[in-house]
Parts: C-alpha cells; structure tokens; sequence
C-alpha cells in the first residue's frame, strides 16, 4: 500500500471548493489527527485521502450509516460482509452463527456494549450508537483507519480508551478531531486546518498553544 499523497489539490464538497493547494503525505503506518473548526475541510480531506485506497480502509464516517431497525451485532457483523459468501451472511442475518456471534460479541465486550449486543440500533444512546459504528469498522480488519470524529459524544476518559483501542487495530490512522488533548496524547502527527487550507503540520509533541490559538481563535 502505498502513502497517501495530495500534491497542490483543490478539495471540493460538489462542485464547492473546500480546500486549495493542499500538498500532503500521509505513510500508512502513521496516526494523523486533523483539527479546525467545524465546517474547515476535515470531512472533505478525509473523504478524499480515502477514495484513494478504499480497500485497505476501516472507515468510521460521522453519519455512521447504521441500520436502525438491526441488532448491534448485525450492525457490526456488515464491517465483514465483503469476506464471506451471500449464503453465509444470510444465515448470519437470519440467526447469528456461533463463531462470529462469539467474536463480534468480544468486540463489543471491549467496546463497552457487550449487554446490547442483541439490541435494535435505534434503541440505543449516542455514545452507544458511536461505539457500534467503531465496532463495524473494527470488524473490517483493515491496516488503516479513517475516522470522522469518532468518539465525539463519549466524555474524555471514555473517548480517548476507545481511540486507544482503535489505534492499536491499525497499522496507521487518519482522525479528525475537535479534542486537542486528544490528538496531542494519542497521534504521532497533527495537522491544523483553517480558512481553507492546511495552516500548519508538526509531529504531535512539538504542537503548542499558539498553533491551537490560530485554529480556533
């Protein structure tokens, strides 16, 4: 798999651009946060590094794209419909097969959902909904992870265990972000977006005040 590469892009989102002259590289073995305020391009960036290589991507989308009426483990269980037969996911549609129900059910044990695992979608809370979206994209079993603000309505101790949890599933990732704390404790590299471009990249240690000031202030 080669590096994520954008050389003097112009983004749009339709026909509107979002983002110009972007020049960016992204290895596959490395954790990217994206920060900025909402509506700067995160989305877009993300978008479009992904349309790159979709094959080898976990992607955990903001709309999360989840069935309502279907349990949990359905839910997740589509992350892997790709690596089986039809039959084989119709049995699982229809009643869960032992080997999958017991490992998409460790998955959600690791999560903090294993009691919903039977649990219609829209039954669930928001931070539960989150959790079952990460949990689809985990079951992918991708080298890297794409990640839309994905822990955003779980409170900062549960956030950033789960991040954690995703990060180490991965070979590389690519989140946006609105918790700096986060991007600074968990990613190797962050990237500030602001007025439509990319205003600053640094390794996440090297990443000071003033850098966040000129995002959001």
């Amino acid at each position: 798999m080669t590096p994520f590469r954008l050389d003097n892009a112009t983004l749009t989102q339709g026909e509107v651009p979002v983002l110009e002259g972007v020049n960016l590289t992204i290895g596959t073995d490395e954790k990217v946060a994206l920060l900025g305020r909402s509506g700067v391009g995160k989305t877009t960036l993300l978008s479009h590094l992904y349309q790159q290589a979709p094959e080898h991507i976990a992607l955990c989308p903001q709309a999360q794209g989840l069935v309502e009426p279907l349990s949990v483990f359905h839910n997740i269980y589509m992350g892997q419909l790709e690596r089986h037969n039809s039959f084989y996911n119709l049995l699982n549609l229809l009643w869960p097969l032992p080997g999958p129900r017991r490992d998409i059910a460790a998955l959600c044990d690791s999560l903090g959902i294993a009691d919903k695992l039977m649990t219609p979608v829209a039954n669930l809370s928001g931070g539960q909904r989150q959790r079952t979206a990460l949990g689809r994209a985990l079951c992918r079993n991708k080298p890297v992870f794409i990640g839309d603000e994905p822990v955003s309505a779980l409170d900062a101790v549960q956030g950033r265990a789960l991040m954690e949890i995703a990060l180490s599933r991965h070979q590389g990732a690519i989140v946006a972000l609105h918790d700096v704390s986060l991007a600074r404790a968990c990613f190797d590299r962050v990237i500030g977006l602001s007025e439509g471009r990319i205003l600053w990249d640094r390794p996440a240690v090297a990443v000071i005040q003033s850098d966040l000031d000129a995002l959001y202030l």
